[in-house]
């Protein structure tokens, strides 16, 4: 089964790393946002990866045209202009690159890469967003709901602290962090789609998000995969300061290659939701 990750936008709220890289090549400990996503996913044995490249999509070609190299200990012989590597590097990734376009939305580079689709089922998501997603019973469950699409929603992380106000007078009672249980659920990307899906989209000026979803919404062919656990984008700088801490803390809940696979949540732990207006 192939991944697309859409990987083309400007990131403009992280102009302070955008303006000399795309997005998706911000890195966390050391690793591009891209890198995490695609661990999570090969995780699960997903290891066939459709890049949507945009905005300085050159520089995300660059960097796995460089892989091996940048991974491996290698010698340089100059005289015979000859490179002899020393440590492979280990993952099993196959990454097709897409130029869809500066300013195509989202929707647009679906339609773009989907010549290297096939007719098969498809993975997707966005390239700023990472969780714990278990993303084999998420395919499971896509397929069980017989839709032409999933999505995963989230609960939207706290971005604000929350205020209680006192009854009698403009004095704060409290004040505390925001909690995830605080907010709706959120499109969170982790999406699972059949090609036919991508009929829904007009054109490059289409967003994924609006007229395609609506109209599965409208077909009763959009089905909701409820995550429950971790996620988290990385959106702004302070989303990137809140991985980066997790990082450093030594066990970042995203990094589920790094621990043992996870069980299937009980049945009734995830629920279908079909023509829904807001996630």
């Amino acid at each position: 089964m192939k991944v697309v990750i859409l990987a083309g936008g400007y990131g403009t709220r992280l102009s302070e790393h955008t303006s000399v890289i795309p997005k998706p090549l911000v890195e966390i400990g050391g690793r591009p946002m891209l890198w995490h996503i695609m661990k999570i996913y090969s995780h699960y044995g997903l290891n066939d990866f459709v890049i949507c490249c945009g905005y300085k999509g050159n520089v995300i070609k660059d960097y796995f045209l460089n892989y091996a190299k940048h991974d491996s200990d290698f010698t340089v012989d100059l005289r015979n202009d000859v490179i002899e590597c020393h440590r492979k590097p280990t993952e099993p990734w196959r990454v097709t690159l897409v130029d869809t376009g500066e300013k195509t939305m989202t929707g647009g580079r679906l339609k773009r890469v989907r010549p290297h689709l096939g007719n098969s089922t498809f993975c997707l998501t966005y390239g700023d967003g990472v969780g714990d997603v278990n993303i084999s019973e998420l395919i499971a469950f896509h397929h069980q709901q017989s839709a032409l699409a999933t999505v995963t929603a989230v609960r939207q992380p706290g971005r604000f602290g929350a205020i209680n106000l006192s009854e009698d007078r403009p004095r704060a009672a409290g004040f505390r962090e925001k909690d995830m249980a605080d907010g709706q659920m959120i499109n969170g990307g982790f999406f699972v789609a059949e090609p036919e899906a991508l009929d829904t989209i007009d054109g490059d000026g289409t967003s994924w998000e609006n007229e395609p979803l609506a109209r599965l919404i409208a077909m009763d062919q959009l089905a909701v995969y409820r995550h429950r656990g971790y996620w988290q984008n990385m959106d702004t700088l302070r989303d990137k300061m809140i991985l980066q801490e997790l990082w450093d803390q030594g066990n970042p809940p995203w990094c589920i290659w790094n621990k043992q696979r996870p069980a299937s949540a009980p049945a009734g732990a995830s629920e279908a939701i079909h023509a829904v207006s807001a996630i």
